[in-house]
């Protein structure tokens, strides 16, 4: 007969599911106002950074408008300090001073109207990242429904998948998980669990998990399909060689020598199985030892022989 101590050992498990790939930040590129293309500064593809003009439209009106609010903006305020040296000689009175101020005030604020309306002429990236294909070309006209371009901010991952309601109470976030692709299949991609959905479906009892990665050299895109493997540790569990188990009905036993030498069957609780092994949850403790062969010949009170014991590097 040989014999296994069981021991201690660390438990990792990990849940495989599928999950898809999508932006950090994404967004479909517009115009703010219906006008005519004057210039466009990229190209398909591009790595662009934040507040980089994309596409500039035609502003010749609003361009004139500016040179003429600004003039009428200067010379408010020329005249407004003029009139204020004149109130410190006691040469001009205080009334004239405020419709001066109010004058000066009126031309300023119509000054940032046009600047405004210069600016929502100009195509921005709002964040850094990815341009997809250009959509307009010069004198193309742009309406706010005309899709410009797209962008997308690659440097990170966002990985959504789902996994069954019984590890709700198991996974959390910082847990970390592994992501292969079929485009890379010997490239695995590591990253952290970010959110957990607030809400289980009702139909597949299935929640679904965040989980960030970080995608600093751009190989991953936005709608790829990625097999992942959440691993989480649930602390250490008590082993025993899965040959020790001896299934009888719907009960699992195992023959345990107690200190007279003699074959005791002892009920045990398992949990879950790994190759080779098997938690046991009750029954048994640390240093008890097991027969892992010979067991069918073995009955309970029976004096046992060892031939041998099994290392317990052996699992």
């Amino acid at each position: 007969l040989r014999t296994f101590d069981p021991e201690n050992q660390r438990s990792i498990d990990k849940v495989e599911s599928i999950g898809t790939a999508k932006a950090n930040e994404s967004v479909l590129l517009t115009a703010k106002v219906s006008d005519t293309v004057r210039k466009v500064n990229f190209d398909d593809g591009d790595f662009v950074d934040e507040g980089a003009i994309l596409v500039e439209l035609t502003n010749s009106e609003e361009t004139a408008q500016l040179a003429e609010a600004k003039a009428t903006a200067e010379e408010a305020t020329r005249q407004f300090n003029r009139l204020q040296n004149l109130i410190a000689q006691r040469l001009a009175s205080e009334t004239q001073l405020d419709t001066d101020r109010v004058r000066m005030q009126t031309a300023t604020a119509r000054l940032e109207a046009i600047i405004a309306r210069l600016d929502d002429r100009l195509i921005r990236a709002p964040f850094s990242g990815v341009l997809g294909f250009r959509n307009v070309s010069p004198g193309t006209l742009l309406t706010s429904l005309t899709p410009v371009t797209s962008l997308d901010d690659i440097s990170q991952i966002k990985l959504d998948f789902d996994i069954p309601e019984t590890y709700l109470a198991t996974v959390r976030a910082g847990q970390e998980v592994t992501a292969i692709s079929i485009a890379y299949p010997a490239t695995p991609f590591s990253g952290i669990v970010n959110t957990v959905d607030s809400r289980v479906d009702p139909v597949t009892r299935t929640v679904t998990v965040r989980a960030i990665i970080d995608n600093g050299d751009r190989l991953l895109r936005p709608g790829m399909l990625l097999t992942i493997n959440l691993i989480f540790e649930r602390g250490r569990v008590l082993v025993i060689p899965e040959e020790s188990i001896v299934p009888l009905q719907d009960r699992q036993y195992v023959y345990m020598i107690d200190s007279r030498g003699m074959a005791q069957q002892i009920e045990v609780q398992v949990g879950r199985r790994r190759p080779g092994i098997v938690e046991v949850l009750s029954g048994l403790s640390e240093g008890d030892e097991v027969i892992t062969e010979g067991t069918i010949k073995i009955r309970p009170g029976s004096p046992v022989s060892k031939r041998g014991a099994v290392p317990a590097n052996a699992s």
